[in-house]
């Protein structure tokens, strides 16, 4: 798969899963690369942290008993606005492409 389209293609996806539910990095990265087993480590981070830097997603501090506070992402409402804009392209795209088979 072109580099470019799986890379949009993670970012909706990662989209997708805080739309879900709160995690937390090596959680949200593990899960993923269940999806997406030839992609590294250092891609989803750099996802994740593109993704606070836009502000698409938060960061915050999560209490773990008996070990050390762990990073937390959740979906943002510009998230949430970028997770629907992201869908509907998705769904467009995918229109097209069924025309033309």
């Amino acid at each position: 798969m072109d580099a470019q389209i799986k890379k949009g293609i993670l970012e909706m996806c990662l989209l997708l899963k805080l739309a879900k539910k709160d995690y937390y990095g090596y959680e949200l990265m593990k899960e993923m690369n269940l999806l997406f087993p030839d992609v590294n480590e250092s891609t989803f981070y750099a996802i994740l942290r593109r993704l606070k830097k836009e502000g698409f997603a938060v960061q915050y501090q999560g209490e773990v008993s008996g070990g050390p506070a762990r990073k937390y992402y959740k979906l943002s409402p510009g998230g949430e606005r970028e997770l629907d804009r992201k869908m509907q392209s998705w769904e467009e795209l995918c229109e097209i492409v069924e025309q033309l088979r």
